[in-house]
This record gives structure tokens, C-alpha cells and sequence, in this order.
């Protein structure tokens, strides 16, 4: 039986304002252990593969609003899963992506428990209004370290390493105009171009010794910047992050900043707002489940407020959309909001 992270009591947990600093551990940002990666995670604990597919099929039996669909397969042959909630294809659409990087896995986690919410029954009146597409392991093959490469260095706990790259060492979120390996040519053929899709949010992890007003971040957010990139499709992207950034930052445990990120159209956040229309915002959690440097590598007990940033993020993003309140959001915090100090790699 899988080893649970922590128990998440899901029960009205996500109602809107229900997430509180009284549910988290009270570490203020910049204060909890392991910051600056001294105790790496121990990634026994995570989702296998094997058990997210097993997870995704149980949701699937037991959710009428759920649909299950393999999109195309990885390097080794891994199916590649997507959840879908489509009730009116009229309604606007909202993508989300995780783990196009193996070793950035708390976003996944927090996404398959977000699913297992849309399930209760509370989120209908949403459902109605908001059709919601979830690709939960895009990288499935670097998230179990099946890679035709050496892993030697990589720091890790429980027998498993997690790596950014895919089976072949490509870095997937750098080939959305070559679109040269399964994974993204399974993303593009049959989410990207398959579905009339509004909103995309890209869930990644960076390092863990970023600031933002001379804090410690726990995320950082960013709209497309292409050059060729719509206006109008620029401007629902940062109506997309002024939904984000007011739900998480407003908590007190999430201390937003603003992505020092490239602008290249094969970027995930690029491409998809170049060549689809598609209002993207990525979203980068703070620290990594594995890497070579051990500085990034989130500690254990740190998980839990970031799964629940993750699920936080997620919910107010098909609110917003459901109740048409996104149209509203107040855009002008991103002329004040500080860039990081120190550029990851997204």
C-alpha cells in the first residue's frame, strides 16, 4: 500500500477562502526546515507511476463527470493520461499540466487530489459552467527515473531518482516548436490542437533560495512573453495570474514573485499562447523532489503547505472561470509585483 505524504482532509477544504494558515504548519515562508535543501525528500513516498494510473482509474469508476483518455505514450511505452470534465463544449476550457519535468512532482500530487474533489459532489454548480482538462505526468518516464542516462549524481531517499529530463535527456519544456519527442507530440496532437482550450496553467517547481522584497518565495508566476503572443490573449493571461497570485498570496503562507523566465516559443507558456491562442500562465512551486544539487531539494515536511498551494491555485483558477469573475481581475499588481533575484531554470 502506498505510503501517504500526509492525510489531506479534502472536506470543505476547498471552499472558497476555506484554505487558512490555522491548516498549515506554522512555518512563516523563509522560516520552515529545510529551505535550503537540507534534507532531501523521500521520494518512496511520492505517486509511482504505476500507482497514479491506479489512482486515475479508481477516480474514473466512481466520478460520472470524469473521463479518462490515453493521449499517447513515452519513451518507454508509458500510457500518458488525461482527465477530463467536459459538460458543454461551448463552456470555456482550463488545461492543466504537471510534471513535464520528472523531478517537480508536488504539483502532480496536489492535482490528483484536486480531482479526487471534483468527485464529492460540491464543485457541480462548477462543472456546469468550466470544462477542465488535467494532464497529471506528462514526464512519466523522468518521474520514475527510466532514463537512458546516469543518474549517479542525483540526490534521493526510498530507491528512486527523479530527473527534469525524459527517458532520452531531453528537456520537454524546450521543444514545443520541434515538437521532436512522444510526450510533447502526445500534448500538441491531442490536447493542444484536439480541444478548443482558453486557459492553461503550467505547474513546475524552481529552486528553493529565491526572494521576492527579501523574502523567501513559495512560488513565482508568469504570463507569455513572446513577442507574438496576441494582445488580448496576453491580457487574459494575466488576468489568469491575478487570480492565482490573489488566492495564494493572500494566505500568508504563500509568498508569491514574478518569474524570471525566457521568451522563447518553445517554452511551454510561449508556444501554446503563440501558436493556439491559448491564455497560459506558468506557475513555478518552490523546490524540487530531486536533483544534483542538493540546494534545490525540497525537505519532507515541507510538502504539505505546497500540495495545498497546488490545490489552492487550482480551485480558485475554475471558480473564477465558472462565475465569469476572471473577466474582472484587476491586472495592474503585475507592474509592482518584484522579479526574482536569481533565475531558475523553468
Amino acid at each position: 500500500m502506498k505510503k501517504k505524504l500526509f492525510a489531506l482532509s479534502l472536506t470543505g477544504i476547498l471552499a472558497v477562502g476555506a484554505v487558512t494558515p490555522a491548516a498549515i504548519p506554522a512555518y512563516a515562508v523563509g522560516e520552515g526546515p529545510n529551505y535550503n535543501g537540507n534534507e532531501s525528500i523521500q521520494t518512496s513516498n511520492l505517486y509511482t507511476y504505476d500507482e497514479m494510473v491506479k489512482y486515475l482509474k479508481t477516480q474514473d469508476a466512481k466520478q460520472a463527470a470524469m473521463q479518462l483518455e490515453v493521449i499517447g505514450k513515452t519513451v518507454k511505452n508509458r500510457d500518458i493520461y488525461l482527465a477530463k470534465y467536459i459538460s458543454n463544449p461551448n463552456n470555456p476550457t482550463v488545461l492543466f499540466l504537471t510534471q513535464q519535468h520528472g523531478n517537480e512532482q508536488l504539483t502532480t500530487e496536489g492535482t490528483l487530489e484536486f480531482i479526487k474533489h471534483l468527485g464529492t459532489g460540491k464543485t457541480k454548480g462548477i462543472l456546469e459552467n468550466v470544462n477542465i482538462l488535467i494532464v497529471p505526468m506528462l514526464n512519466a518516464d523522468g518521474a520514475m527515473g527510466d532514463v537512458n542516462f546516469s543518474l549517479d549524481d542525483y540526490v534521493a531517499d526510498g530507491g528512486r531518482h527523479l530527473t527534469r529530463y525524459n527517458a532520452v535527456g531531453t528537456d520537454l519544456n524546450r521543444d514545443h516548436v520541434d515538437k521532436l519527442q512522444p510526450e510533447t507530440q502526445a500534448l500538441h496532437e491531442n490536447v493542444l490542437q484536439k480541444y478548443d482550450i482558453d486557459y492553461m496553467i503550467d505547474l513546475h517547481h524552481q529552486g528553493t533560495n529565491l526572494e521576492r522584497d527579501g523574502k523567501l518565495v513559495s512560488g513565482s508566476i508568469l504570463y507569455p512573453t513572446n513577442e507574438n503572443v496576441k494582445p488580448e490573449v496576453l491580457e487574459k493571461s494575466k488576468k489568469l495570474g491575478a487570480v492565482v497570485f490573489n488566492a495564494v498570496d493572500s494566505t500568508g503562507w504563500g509568498h508569491i514573485g514574478k518569474y524570471n523566465g525566457g521568451s522563447g516559443e518553445n517554452i511551454g507558456r510561449n508556444g501554446a499562447a503563440v501558436q493556439y491562442d491559448i491564455s497560459t500562465l506558468l506557475f513555478e512551486m518552490r523546490g524540487m523532489s530531486d536533483h544534483e544539487d542538493p540546494s534545490r531539494v525540497i525537505g519532507q515536511k515541507s510538502n504539505g503547505y505546497l500540495i495545498k498551494q497546488t490545490i489552492t491555485t487550482l480551485d480558485a483558477t475554475v471558480r473564477a472561470i465558472a462565475d465569469g469573475s476572471i473577466e474582472n481581475a484587476d491586472i495592474s499588481f503585475w507592474d509592482t509585483l518584484d522579479t526574482q533575484t536569481s533565475r531558475p531554470s523553468e
